[in-house]
């Protein structure tokens, strides 16, 4: 995994003198780079200077925070102070500030949006050297989406625009970023060729900024350090990498520090030095998770994975091996990217193109009437001829506009399903009108839980992939069944499944439905061990259920999680842990609305953690004038 430079990366921070700025702050100089992000901080929030004054603020904040989350938070106020103010200038800065905020998180979908809306505004006005920087940016996004010949093809592009602009800092930022995909795809020769023009130019700019040129000689050094590393140039490697650290960390560069740590850690590996490859291994984890970096944390998580795997601690491994499929799952969505991002940037080209051959026409149309002046009918014919192509021109445009417009439809549509996979119908409506869903209570649901036995023992001994699968195999099932009568599931938390019955639309037979449930869960499980599959672990399965009032809602901002509170969940989770193999344990609550459809038997009064003494019975089976009645 390599790590971009973005051009707002290496612009060094200014101290403005800003109007009414010394009416707040001390004329202290604030040597450090944190400090003075933290008077302006403090300045943004006291308030009392001109609106002006307050998009130069902003701006600062958005470029130099550390932390992506705060990039963001500036940037989008940003964005909305200078449409405000009506500043073209700060609202193309905002948008670019927004999008280095969401790659560093990354969201992809919206950085690419985020940046295609800057390069529109580009155009409008003409400026090559921002079409320049944008086209770095949107080809450092194609990047990290593996998408080679986009990325190149953007980067040259870019490259050669500053280039013509003479802006020395950011072409030398486009020939490290062009390197370092290269790099990426093991083209080390030309990866190598580009480090070194962009090395160059970089000393060459620290003799007049020091901490640009700094910034990317670390970026050069830790790249060339990859290369080694790849190569099997160890000693080389770690010396390139461990100076490129130093010299990012005066700079606070966490993301690429985090990457390079990784790279250590894999060095030591090599070398079998097992101590100091975990002290990587975990020193880039935590930076990763302190600023939030997703893309690092989850390439952290594998590597320690990794290391735990190869020490033979799998239990270890399989803890941090789920936690990389989390943050892997978050930003895996990269063929939907993919496409968005490849229709907007067609639908921009295609746009671009109409107005230049629109103009070529008009161009063509004036001299050719200067040559023809004394030619009327001819000078005619060739302007209806014109005229004629245009509206051709301009009705073919039409038609693909009407396509993209479909297409744009569709794949709104496939994101809906997406979310509909998440959450239930009547919520994610909600999340959509208002951006919030309120929690609902609930006076009657009933809620299951079910467990392997043994599954922690398995979880030691078993290698990873087959757990896993095993875990896949039996849920799968199980989500099969729970929509078939037409249940709620809630989560999963290890080997145990959770579900729900009588929300989020309340019915009046939820607690028959999620019984017979249960009762073909069971039966699965007991099919499954005439299984002569080898990769499938065959588990005894016990369930609880409980019913009762709930509160139900969306938990975060990120990662929308549906989930059920309330003392009925904690009954439902004591009752699977009462239970036994091959058995469906049920509170008095649950047998009251289910007993004259199932054969129950007492288990008398047993004692429940933080509960005291509660009635219990087993469901042993289904009387066959219920299953003659009932249709689901």
């Amino acid at each position: 995994m390599m790590f971009k430079l973005s051009f707002q990366d290496i612009f060094p921070l200014k101290a403005y003198l800003l109007i009414g700025f010394f009416c707040l702050v001390s004329n202290t100089s604030f040597s450090q780079k944190k400090s003075l992000l933290d008077s302006l901080e403090s300045v943004y929030r006291m308030g009392g200077y001109d609106e002006k004054d307050q998009l130069i603020i902003l701006n600062e904040l958005s470029i130099n925070h550390s932390d992506p989350q705060k990039k963001l938070q500036y940037s989008a106020e940003l964005i909305q102070k200078a449409k405000l103010l009506d500043s073209t200038q700060y609202l193309f800065i905002g948008l670019i500030n927004k999008g280095h905020a969401l790659r560093f998180k990354g969201d992809y979908t919206q950085a690419l949006e985020s940046f295609f809306d800057a390069a529109s505004i580009a155009a409008k006005n003409n400026n090559n050297r921002e079409i320049g920087l944008v086209n770095i940016t949107i080809a450092d996004v194609y990047s990290e989406m593996k998408n080679h010949k986009n990325a190149v093809s953007y980067y040259k592009n870019g490259i050669d625009l500053l280039k013509k602009e003479h802006d020395t800092s950011n072409f030398a930022n486009g020939l490290f970023n062009l390197g370092d995909e290269y790099l990426s795809n093991k083209e080390y020769d030309l990866a190598i060729e580009h480090f070194m023009e962009a090395g160059l130019l970089f000393r060459k700019i620290k003799s007049n900024d020091i901490n640009l040129g700094e910034i990317g000689e670390a970026y050069v050094l830790g790249n060339m350090g990859i290369i080694y590393a790849e190569q099997g140039k160890d000693d080389l490697a770690e010396a390139n990498i461990n100076e490129a650290i130093g010299m990012m960390e005066k700079h606070e560069l966490y993301s690429p520090i985090s990457e390079y740590l990784t790279y250590m850690s894999d060095i030591y590996l090599n070398k079998n030095d097992w101590k100091s490859a975990f002290n990587y291994s975990k020193r880039s984890l935590d930076i990763a998770t302190k600023y939030g970096l997703k893309e690092q944390i989850s390439q952290a998580n594998l590597q320690i994975s990794r290391l735990f795997e190869k020490s033979g601690s799998f239990k270890e491994a399989l803890t941090y091996f789920k936690k990389y499929q989390v943050y892997k799952d978050s930003i895996a969505n990269i063929q939907n990217v993919l496409k968005i991002g490849d229709l907007r940037t067609d639908f921009e080209i295609s746009k671009k193109q109409t107005e230049v051959n629109l103009k070529q026409s008009e161009v063509n149309l004036l001299n050719q009437q200067k040559k023809n002046q004394r030619i009327v009918m001819i000078a005619t014919a060739i302007a209806l001829f014109l005229i004629v192509l245009l509206a051709f021109g301009l009705y073919r445009r039409n038609k693909f506009i009407s396509r993209t417009k479909l297409i744009i439809e569709k794949e709104k549509n496939r994101s809906d399903n997406l979310l509909l996979n998440i959450l239930p119908e009547e919520t994610a409506q909600e999340l959509k009108t208002s951006g919030k869903v309120e929690a609902k209570r609930f006076e009657s649901v009933s809620v299951l839980f079910t467990d392997f036995k043994d599954f922690t023992k398995y979880s030691e001994s078993l290698a990873p992939e087959k757990l896993v699968k095993s875990i896949d195999f039996y849920f799968s099932r199980f989500d099969e069944i729970i929509e078939k009568y037409e249940l709620e599931k809630i989560k999963i938390v290890g080997d145990s499944f959770m579900c729900a019955g009588g929300l989020p639309f309340p019915t009046e037979d939820h607690a028959l439905k999620i019984t017979l449930a249960a009762f073909e869960m069971l039966q699965f499980v007991e099919d499954t061990k005439q299984n002569d599959d080898s990769d499938i672990v065959h588990f005894d399965v016990r369930i609880g259920i409980n019913t009762g009032p709930v509160v139900a809602g969306v938990v975060g901002t990120k990662k929308f999680a549906y989930d059920i509170w309330g003392d009925t969940v904690n009954v439902a989770s004591r009752m699977e842990a009462s239970s036994r193999e091959g058995k469906i344990n049920i509170t008095e609550n649950t047998y009251l609305l289910i007993k004259d459809y199932f054969k129950c038997k007492y288990r008398g009064e047993i004692e429940v953690k933080n509960k005291g003494v509660m009635k219990m019975y087993f469901v042993n089976s289904i009387k066959d004038r219920t299953i003659a009645s009932m249709k689901f």
